[in-house]
């Protein structure tokens, strides 16, 4: 079984891109920059890119992060819209990736009902993840959010995470995401260390997580 077998297109689009070459980048890449134009369609078969956003003081907000079987919302608007890019996307792991070049997915859009249906479902999908992401910076404090993702990113206990990236992970600010973190220290909740945080007490910060405190 090969990765083009799961796309609701033609068998003639399904050999197409399974005949593209398969392209290994390793960790750090940056593929695209704020105000760069679309060039590719990036369909990534594992690993990680995340796409995130950086205001003029220089702080970051994780817009979203592509994954196995994933694209990228922000290319399909610039491949389809002609826009520039907003953000900039980098590689955290390791990533192996197919890139369909514009003239051909421009192509593809419009003579392969089912290749389109696959782009449109997951541009709705990244739409929904887009949504979360405001309605969290909008609406959940700090220290909610906070909870949330070390819980989701804890591996036996620990999250392997700089505070930057922490902070950048919630719509946050390095020095707001230090502050919360050394009262959850104070409290008993965690522990943090240069590069990653221990998590002492799952239960107190699940019941953070859910809004109560």
């Amino acid at each position: 079984m090969t990765w083009t077998d799961s796309l609701p297109a033609s068998d003639a689009t399904r050999h197409l891109l399974a005949a593209l070459p398969r392209h290994t980048l390793p960790v750090g890449i940056t593929l695209f920059h704020a105000g760069d134009h679309a060039q590719a369609f990036v369909i990534v078969l594992q690993g990680r890119i995340e796409v995130r956003l950086t205001a003029q003081s220089g702080r970051e907000i994780l817009l979203y992060a592509v994954e196995a079987g994933q694209s990228c919302v922000q290319t399909t608007l610039g491949l389809l819209g002609d826009e520039p890019y907003t953000g900039a996307a980098i590689t955290t792991q390791s990533t192996e990736a197919v890139l369909i070049a514009k003239t051909a997915f421009l192509r593809l859009m419009d003579e392969d009902r089912g290749f389109r249906a696959y782009v449109l479902q997951a541009f709705g999908r990244r739409m929904t993840d887009l949504t979360h992401v405001l309605e969290q910076v909008a609406f959940e404090r700090i220290e909610v959010r906070l909870a949330n993702l070390l819980l989701a990113l804890a591996d036996q206990g620990r999250v392997h995470a700089t505070q930057a990236d922490l902070a950048a992970r919630i719509g946050s600010e390095r020095e707001v995401v230090s502050r919360h973190l050394h009262q959850f220290g104070l409290q008993g909740l965690t522990r943090t260390e240069r590069g990653h945080v221990e998590i002492l007490d799952e239960s107190a910060l699940k019941r953070i997580s859910s809004g109560y405190v």
